[in-house]
């Protein structure tokens, strides 16, 4: 029997159940990513409630933090914000079928530029690369900012942007390069930028 998920009203809260399994999905895990709605799940618009539903759905579904991390405001723009606890049963059902059937058309909304295999900068030590098929991203560590590079037909577009609350992505900064220049020192200046505009608080790591 293949995964779905259920969500009903119980005293006015959204509760949602993984199936054939009959577990309670809550919004523990998925704090653990990302802190918008600790107080709980919600359907039916753009907002923080729905973001939450979004990325505890992916995190359980594909057990992937960082594909969680990357594509659940896409994911809550798509399709949670199109789910409402209506008709005879006054609930909403989700299969898994429909929500591979969501990703498989929504890769291209994380940021749809072109992996083109390179470069490999020395980065600061809270920034990494993460390698995906489609492009080149380079993630900070202890926030959500990424340094996104796109190849052009005789330019590089370097862009940092911040997931938030908000439709992804939402840019910070941007340069666009020639060719034959230092792209990865491009790349290490905003990772500077990024560190310097939003500093960690102290004692996190």
């Amino acid at each position: 029997m293949t995964t779905a998920y259920v969500g009903r009203r119980r005293r006015g809260e959204l509760v949602v159940t993984r199936r054939p399994e009959g577990t309670e999905l809550t919004p523990d895990r998925s704090l653990d990513l990302v802190n918008h709605s600790p107080s709980g799940f919600e359907v039916g618009y753009r907002g923080s409630g729905p973001a939450q539903l979004a990325c505890a759905l992916l995190l359980d579904y594909y057990d992937d933090e960082q594909f969680a991390r990357e594509h659940y405001i896409a994911f809550r723009n798509q399709v949670v914000s199109q789910l409402e606890c209506d008709g005879a049963a006054a609930c909403w059902h989700l299969p898994g079928e429909e929500i591979d059937a969501a990703m498989a058309t929504l890769t291209d909304d994380v940021v749809a530029l072109a992996d083109g295999g390179r470069p490999s900068p020395t980065l600061p030590e809270n920034w990494r690369t993460v390698s995906r098929p489609d492009r080149r991203v380079f993630q900070r560590a202890d926030r959500d900012h990424y340094i996104v590079l796109g190849d052009g037909t005789d330019e590089w577009l370097v862009v940092l942007c911040s997931q938030g609350d908000r439709a992804y992505p939402a840019p910070l900064a941007h340069r666009t390069v020639v060719e034959e220049a230092d792209v990865e020192r491009v790349i290490q200046e905003l990772a500077e930028e990024s560190n310097d505009l939003i500093e960690p608080p102290e004692g996190e790591h």
